[in-house]
């Protein structure tokens, strides 16, 4: 499980305040994103004043060994010195805004309030799994960040395990559903916290605090919160990471400049759906649109490769070997495979007419990184088939995955090709059409 991660339950009458990090960014620049609030200096200058002291702290604790701890102590001096603040000048009354009463001690039990057989229950249900879908995904995305940061090994079914029980318990006294909050995670890692004993400490302190301290925060001024886990965000954001990755993958690049916008301007949530559908539509454009190869002999050996990524492989004479490089043949890219394919048969048939020593007799389909295929790719298989038989040539299929062998059995286009036409390898088909032919390699 996540050292960083917090997963205790959030009580419903404890601050109405928005638990995600990058959203806070409004508290201190424009005190809310919602149009109809005020913006005030007074919340700007004391989350910028705050923010530069917590960092400022953070700075002399890492320069300074021996003064680690103040960096450790900076964000409760920040409550505590804003607070004092705030309460002596009464800047409540011109416009900052102050987290005011909040209800003290625990929630009651509410188990005599569950109702499994009430009239919202399907609603209920609804809405339970896509909260869970949420803070599953959300949860997931965080210790993931954290733990290549830190560079330990996060178990998900455990994350999953600790959240189930967290809100199970919860739920018996009217909790909010937990998650690995982001906000509270930061601010867990920033104070160096490296295993699940911070989040028993950090239970304990917010039990005290809410039986014995709460009424010492009504004046404690929102920005300052906000200050506290922006503090946490700049050992966050890697910048040459995201430049990296702009040079590796120009779509992985939008995905996560997708997610960094959505969770700025908008939630964690947000983001996360914004990220996700970026990577499914580049999943998508990818099986549109799959990597087909016209394939060559690479000299002295029985490798074939492609010869736009070796262009020193040889092309073999009256062999067309192409590789299909997708993981799943089906209808999304069928089509787009099937027309490349005849397109270049044919581009062949045609460069070949009157030179019969070149003229192509055989195809052979590479296979070996089709993994699984649906109805439309049988059918695909089956019309380049019936195309090359018009034309007079033989088709040939080399390495296919066990599972699209099993397929193309029961749709008997093993039969149609015939089983003596299936091979291990694309050098055993080549050399077996070459021989049905009587046709010699090229000497390399």
């Amino acid at each position: 499980m996540d050292p960083h991660a917090c997963h205790a339950p959030t009580p419903t009458k404890r601050v109405g305040h928005n638990d995600q990090s990058l959203s806070l960014l409004g508290t201190i620049v424009f005190d809310r994103l919602q149009p109809r609030t005020t913006w005030h200096p007074g919340n700007f200058l004391i989350g910028c004043s705050f923010l530069i002291f917590i960092l400022t702290t953070r700075f002399i604790g890492r320069r300074y060994k021996k003064l680690f701890w103040l960096s450790a102590i900076s964000p409760l001096l920040s409550v505590i010195l804003s607070t004092a603040a705030v309460y002596a000048t009464r800047a409540d009354r011109h416009g900052v805004k102050i987290i005011q009463k909040v209800h003290a001690g625990l929630n009651p039990s509410s188990v005599k309030q569950i109702h499994l057989n009430g009239p919202h229950t399907t609603e209920c249900a609804k809405i339970a799994v896509i909260c869970a879908v949420i803070a599953l995904t959300e949860a997931i995305a965080v210790g993931r960040s954290f733990a290549s940061v830190r560079g330990y090994r996060l178990d998900g079914n455990k994350e999953m395990l600790a959240m189930g029980f967290s809100n199970v318990a919860g739920s018996l006294s009217s909790c909010y559903v937990a998650t690995g909050s982001f906000s509270r995670t930061a601010v867990n890692f920033s104070a160096g916290a490296r295993s699940t004993v911070s989040n028993i400490v950090m239970s304990i302190t917010v039990f005290v605090t809410l039986e014995l301290f709460m009424k010492l925060l009504y004046y404690t001024p929102m920005a300052v919160l906000a200050s506290i886990i922006l503090s946490a965000l700049p050992g966050l954001i890697d910048i040459k990471e995201a430049c990296s990755i702009w040079k590796i993958d120009k779509m992985d690049f939008l995905t996560c400049l997708g997610a960094f916008v959505g969770v700025l301007f908008g939630s964690v949530e947000i983001g996360l759906a914004v990220a996700l559908g970026i990577s499914f539509a580049k999943i998508i454009i990818q099986s549109l649109r799959p990597q087909v190869e016209i394939l060559g002999r690479l000299q002295g050996t029985d490798i074939f490769c492609s010869v736009r990524q070796y262009p020193v492989a040889c092309l073999t004479p009256t062999v067309l070997p192409i590789r299909v490089d997708t993981s799943f043949l089906c209808f999304i890219n069928a089509t787009s495979v099937k027309e490349r394919i005849t397109e270049w048969v044919w581009e062949g048939v045609e460069t070949s007419n009157g030179k019969a020593r070149e003229r192509i007799q055989a195809v052979v389909l590479d296979m070996s990184s089709v993994v699984n295929i649906d109805t439309s790719g049988l059918t695909a298989l089956e019309e380049i088939h019936k195309e090359l038989v018009s034309l007079g040539l033989q088709m040939a299929i080399a390495s296919p995955g066990w599972k699209a062998v099993q397929k193309m059995k029961v749709s008997q286009v093993v039969d149609r090709v015939g089983q003596d036409w299936i091979f291990m390898t694309v050098g055993e088909a080549v050399e077996a059409c070459l021989a049905a032919h009587k046709g010699t390699a090229l000497a390399c």
